[in-house]
């Protein structure tokens, strides 16, 4: 029917936008991680910590005194590793002023160790005594905390540990092998040591493993090409805001160019995401500017053309259906064939209402006339078009809807003598309704996978609508483990 995809892929952009974002210093998408988001996170970070913590290998320790009579005596431990944790339920994450708070209570760990024992007396003569075994060391009530600020750094997200400790409450040490009930007292003499271990080694490890959460942060790309003709432009405008139990981030949101250039916008204040009482992780709401920046960078690229050369009803891209409606046009080119020459006068301007989606389209279609091998432009119609739609969601999978709600007509030149638009308005509004709106609903229908982020993937999509604003509300599912993530692509 055409021989464009342009126009089904402006509706697609009228109707729903991807998680992705512009240019500039004005933000017009809004993410929001809401308290079951925020709780979510809490669970993926204290898993991957989890995972990352276990093995961990603690240094060893020496003790050596000398007893009167009984000489020198020296006791170790070594290969003294972390197996296993166990964080219960008792864990919490909260927005501060300026980061986030991961703590986790009533943590517990089993560790193993090898252990040593030996003296030298030389009061009974050149005499070494020793032992050795293995020993389980079960620590409980342990609670780890970190503070982590995130901030925006030129357009990126930057994390850095303003704080992180660990406070181990009890320790109880168990012998095995060789003489162990002998040298258990002597060896619970290293339960100090295992516990400043323990204290200092975890948290060490947990700020060393952010390090690359912050690399895959700063490593998002700032811009992302749709195509050759469009860039969306992923920088974040300001520092993340904190909430009481939610976390906003700001991005432009606004398409551009492929070809870089400066933009110079200016803030406005925080938008104002809601999705109608319901829980959810992830609050995306996207301003009608990034629809409509996308639209203006199509329109100024030249790419919204349209050649429509097929129909349900193809009598009327022939001269003789219009034989009636314009008699000059038939009169000279009887019985050819018509191909409509569809292209955007005018960027197109979407509206976001609380009911709708809405959009105005400005139109020259130019009629031509297949005149034997020759191409001949014969009029040309202003077409203005009011459209409106919905977006639903299935899955992960977006869907769009759209009916026509109005046009108007007016002639811009002709060379088959001037005709009132009132002849011509059936015949508009048949072509409109019986090919446009279904052809464009069709590849509507086919959806669109939202992106995000690999290894996460969204649950349950639902669409709101409020003034010049669209919101995603989402559930997220994690499927791979966050130490990967900074080399696995982003979208």
């Amino acid at each position: 029917m055409a021989h464009h995809r342009l126009l089904p892929s402006l509706f697609l952009l009228l109707l729903f936008a991807s998680a992705s974002a512009g240019t500039g210093d004005e933000a017009h998408v809004s993410a929001v991680i809401a308290d079951k988001g925020l709780a979510f996170a809490k669970d993926v970070l204290i898993g991957e910590a989890v995972r990352s913590l276990t093995p961990l290998r603690l240094p060893g320790a020496e003790k050596s005194v000398r007893v009167p009579f009984l000489g020198g005596i020296r006791a170790t431990v070594s290969n003294i590793t972390l197996f296993h944790l166990d964080v219960g339920d008792d864990s919490v994450i909260r927005p501060g002023d300026s980061g986030l708070v991961v703590v986790a209570s009533g943590v517990s760990a089993n560790i193993s160790m090898a252990w040593s024992y030996s003296y030298h007396s030389w009061y009974f003569g050149p005499l070494e005594i020793s032992d050795r075994g293995t020993a389980s060391i079960l620590v409980q009530g342990m609670e780890v905390g970190i503070t982590m600020e995130i901030k925006n750094y030129n357009g990126s997200l930057a994390l850095n540990v303003s704080q992180c400790g660990c406070y181990v409450k009890n320790i109880d040490i168990s012998l095995d092998g060789g003489s162990s009930w002998l040298y258990q007292g002597f060896i619970n003499a290293f339960e100090d040591d295992i516990r400043a271990a323990v204290e200092k080694v975890i948290p060490e490890n947990i700020i060393g493993s952010t390090t690359k959460l912050d690399s895959f942060l700063q490593d998002l790309p700032r811009s992302v090409s749709l195509d050759n003709v469009t860039a969306v432009n992923m920088t974040f405008v300001n520092d993340p805001q904190y909430g009481n139990s939610s976390i906003e981030f700001d991005i432009n949101g606004l398409f551009a160019s492929a070809v870089p250039k400066t933009s110079n916008l200016q803030k406005h204040p925080m938008l104002s995401l809601s999705c109608g009482g319901a829980s959810n992780m992830l609050l995306l709401s996207l301003d009608e500017a990034v629809f409509n920046s996308a639209l203006d960078v199509y329109y100024k690229a030249d790419s919204m053309h349209w050649v429509v050369d097929k129909i349900p009803d193809q009598s009327l891209l022939n001269t003789a259906g219009w034989k009636f409606i314009i008699p000059r046009l038939y009169r000279s080119y009887p019985n050819d064939d018509m191909v409509l020459n569809i292209s955007m006068a005018s960027a197109p301007i979407m509206r976001i209402t609380s009911e709708k989606i809405g959009a105005t389209i400005t139109a020259d279609m130019i009629i031509d006339v297949l005149h034997g091998t020759e191409t001949v432009p014969v009029a040309c119609i202003s077409v203005v078009v009011s459209a409106s739609g919905v977006v639903e969601a299935s899955g992960n999978t977006v869907y769009g809807r759209l009916e026509l709600d109005d046009f108007s007509l007016s002639l811009k030149w002709s060379k088959i003598g001037n005709f009132h638009m009132s002849l011509i308005q059936g015949v508009i509004r048949v072509f409109l309704n019986t090919a446009c709106m279904p052809y464009l609903n069709s590849r509507l229908g086919h959806g669109f996978v939202l992106p995000v982020v690999h290894g996460f993937t969204l649950k349950d999509v639902y669409v709101v609508t409020s003034a010049k604003q669209l919101t995603l509300c989402s559930d997220i599912a994690f499927a791979n483990n966050i130490s990967s993530l900074a080399s696995l692509p982003v979208l």
